[in-house]
Order: C-alpha cells, then sequence, then structure tokens
C-alpha cells in the first residue's frame, strides 16, 4: 500500500510532464531543481562540504553558484528521464545529440570481448539508453533497483523502450559477464560510494573513496576493452557526447595492481566531472569518514 501510494503521485507528476512539449517540459525542470535547492538543506550542507573540500580555492559564492547550477541541472535532468522514450528516430539524433568518437567502441567490440563503457554521475547520464541503441550498439545497462517497486519497473520500461536491456546491480559480476560474452556493450556507473568486500578506498579528487574493485578485476582477468563516455547538457539543452579512446588495463591480479587500476579508473571519471564541475552529482556522501582515517 505504501508504495502504491507513493507510486500515484509520481505516475500523475510523470503523465503531465510527458504530455508537455520538450522546452516547456525542460523549463519546468530547472524550475523544480530550483525549488529543490530551497527543499533539501541537508544535501545542500553535503553538497556544499564536498565542494569546499574538492575545491578549497573557490570562494563561498562559486561554491553556492555552483550548487544552485547542480540542482538546475538535476531538475532538468529529471523531467528528461521522464521522457527518454520521447526521443525517436535519426532526427531527434542529429538534433539534440553531438556524438564524438563512436569509432572507439566500434574497434573496442571488434576484439570480441565486449566493451565496459565507463562513466558517471555526470550530465546526462540516462542519454545512453536513447543514443546507443540508435547508433547501433547493443548495450546493456547495470542499474541498482530502487526501493519502491513501482517505481522501479516504471523506469525500466523507460529504459528499455530502444532496446536496451537492465543488468540489476544485485546481479553483480555474472550478469555483466553475460551480457560481455555476447560481445555487447555495457554501461556501467562507477562514482558511487560502495564499501567491504571488494572495494578499495582509491583515490578520487585527492582523497580516499571506497570503490569497487569488480569491474578492475573483471576487466584485467578477461582484457575487457575499456571507453570512457560521458554526455554533458549544453546551454541549449543539446547533449555533446563524447567516447574516448579505448584501452586495456596492464598487469596481475595482485592487491597492489587492483588498487593502481582502480585508482585510474576513478581518475578517468574524475576528468570527467572537472569538465563541467556543475554537472556531477555532489549531493551524494561519495567520501565518508571510515575511508579517511
Amino acid at each position: 500500500m505504501r508504495n502504491l501510494l507513493e507510486y500515484i503521485p509520481f505516475l500523475c507528476i510523470a503523465t503531465l510532464v510527458r504530455a508537455l512539449p520538450r522546452t516547456l517540459a525542460l523549463n519546468l525542470g530547472k524550475r523544480l531543481g530550483q525549488l529543490a535547492r530551497h527543499l533539501q538543506g541537508r544535501r545542500v550542507s553535503i553538497a556544499r562540504e564536498n565542494l569546499q573540500r574538492t575545491f578549497p580555492e573557490m570562494s563561498a559564492t562559486e561554491v553556492s553558484e555552483t550548487i544552485s547550477a547542480m540542482f538546475r541541472h538535476l531538475g532538468i535532468s529529471f523531467i528528461d528521464m521522464l521522457r527518454i522514450d520521447k526521443y525517436q528516430g535519426r532526427q531527434d539524433l542529429e538534433r539534440y545529440f553531438e556524438i564524438d568518437n563512436q569509432e572507439s567502441l566500434v574497434e573496442a567490440l571488434d576484439l570480441g570481448r565486449g566493451c565496459i563503457i565507463l562513466s558517471g554521475h555526470v550530465g546526462f547520464w540516462e542519454a545512453g539508453t536513447f543514443f546507443m541503441p540508435m547508433l547501433g550498439f547493443t548495450t546493456g545497462v547495470v542499474a541498482k533497483p530502487m526501493r519502491n517497486p513501482l517505481v522501479d519497473a516504471f523506469f525500466t520500461r523507460l529504459r528499455q523502450a530502444n532496446g536496451n536491456h537492465i543488468i540489476s546491480s544485485r546481479k553483480g559480476a555474472r550478469g555483466i559477464l553475460k551480457s560481455l560474452q555476447k560481445n555487447h556493450a555495457v554501461c556501467i556507473l562507477l562514482d558511487q560510494h560502495l564499501s567491504g568486500q571488494g572495494s578499495v578506498a582509491a583515490p578520487f579528487f585527492g582523497r580516499p573513496a571506497h570503490t569497487t574493485t569488480i569491474i578492475t578485476q573483471m576487466a584485467t582477468r578477461y582484457q575487457i576493452p575499456i571507453v570512457t563516455a560521458f554526455s554533458y547538457r549544453q546551454p541549449d539543452n543539446t547533449y555533446r557526447c563524447h567516447f574516448s579512446k579505448m584501452f586495456l588495463l596492464e598487469g596481475d591480479l595482485s592487491k597492489e595492481n587492483i588498487f593502481e587500476n582502480t585508482a585510474r579508473l576513478n581518475k578517468l571519471i574524475e576528468d570527467g566531472i572537472r569538465q563541467d564541475i556543475s554537472q556531477w552529482f555532489w549531493l551524494h556522501r561519495r567520501w565518508r569518514p571510515c575511508c579517511e582515517k
């Protein structure tokens, strides 16, 4: 009953948003983001602490402006995600998405081992659920199931609308490997806190942050090519999507090498965030006291 009571108002909002023209819907998202900035005091405090510790040279005004820009961006991204299946055909691909260096992904898949597309909660990270199938790539998307199964089913339908398949993060390496063995591309967001067995406190913006080692171990053991990808929102609400040059992780599966390779992946995500720091999820507790002891 609780799930249903949460889902009904969510569905009403989603139905309204999906009925609006794109420009009007995204403007509404920006306003909702601005409102959330004033209602989410705890999240604002987390974002401010993260930014101040990451960029001590930033003034209080710059930090505040970055946080405001982040909330506007997240509001737009939330609305765009509710409408992701509204993008259709080559016309929308060419109108709203500028894709750079997709040849690197083709090169990686030509090896026949699948490909890990490494990214983070940067820009509009859901953009690939539309443009990857449109570019002709069979893609698995690793996603953490949401607490409310009705809302989770709603977003799963959106993410699979264009032909992707969802890999539950609860299935871990098994689901990822199964997709890679079919020579699929697998999209993974690696910028979330994950402690316990199978993680290391690797540097991220110069501070230790618990990061899963499953991807590092898998890519090293099976020599799976990795390509980073980030989709940045432009001022006109189009997207610039860039694939990096393909690379392989070298070395053995020793603790030292796993740590170094995981740190390398963190650095690549860090570099992606630095392209526009207002488009990252600063309100997440990426760094925890347990990592900095």
